[in-house]
């Protein structure tokens, strides 16, 4: 996929509102080691440095037009690595995780394996949109069985991926309580983002979740896959203004630390 920092920043203050609240939700306490796991171009990563100065805290991102402008923002425990979360090596005192795991599946297995990576006493804290089924996303996925032969059969949320990989708080709690987790805080909460009607949602997906489509298609048949799915959402939302009550899923956890 081929990601756009710019299209990404345009609802930068509303996409911005679920990263405060989890970093707020992190403990206070040493942390050595610190990832940021899809940190896109870095701002979470800087602040997580700021906070946590006696930490080495490095963003991976698997995008190298995100880390393009991350990377401007080095300081001395400060780094950026391209590469894919699951290829994560190495063992940390806090992993944090805003608005990436939900391109990842199987997220039972997948939490299983970053609290493989987890020091003892160490904190989980992720943040994932739970947004699937907006019509926004309902809409995009009919649109692409339109466009079957040009994606390749390619579907996000359809037959060709399966259903979304985000769970509910409770489910996420479930989890993390049976690998051994403790003060476990799971919960789910809107935010809210008013729109300028369908062409304010196109403007809003083009950010995220059209990018996967978009980046399969041709010039030409990205014009086409455009205009049929924005003749969707103004039949969905013909007005001038959408309320999108856009939906996150936050939970941390604390690694219980072996008793001696």
């Amino acid at each position: 996929m081929t990601w756009n920092p710019e299209q990404y920043h345009r609802f930068q203050a509303a996409r911005s509102a679920p990263a405060r609240d989890l970093q707020a939700m992190i403990p206070e306490q040493p942390y050595r080691q610190i990832i940021d796991l899809g940190c896109g171009t870095g701002e979470q990563t800087v602040e997580l440095a700021r906070r946590f100065p006696e930490a080495l805290v490095i963003g991976l991102d698997s995008s190298a037009e995100m880390l393009a402008g991350a990377r401007a923002q080095l300081a001395p425990t400060l780094s950026f690595v391209q590469d894919d979360i699951l290829n994560l090596g190495g063992e940390y005192d806090l992993i944090y995780s805003n608005a990436a795991l939900q391109w990842l599946p199987h997220h039972p297995a997948l939490l299983s394996r970053l609290w493989g990576h987890l020091n003892p006493g160490g904190v989980l804290a992720v943040q994932v949109p739970a947004n699937h089924d907006h019509a926004s996303h309902r809409l995009l996925s009919d649109t692409a069985a339109e466009f079957t032969a040009e994606l390749g059969g390619f579907s996000r949320f359809g037959t060709a991926q399966g259903a979304s990989p985000v769970l509910t708080p409770a489910r996420y709690a479930e989890l993390l309580d049976a690998l051994g987790a403790g003060e476990i805080t799971a919960l789910s909460k809107v935010y809210p983002v008013v729109l300028p009607g369908a062409e304010g949602l196109i403007e809003w997906t083009r950010g995220t979740a059209l990018v996967p489509y978009l980046s399969k298609l041709g010039e030409a048949d990205q014009r086409r896959f455009l205009d049929a799915y924005r003749a969707r959402l103004r039949g969905e939302f013909p007005g001038e203004r959408v309320y999108y009550a856009f939906t996150r899923v936050l939970f941390v956890a604390r690694k219980v630390a072996a008793s001696a």
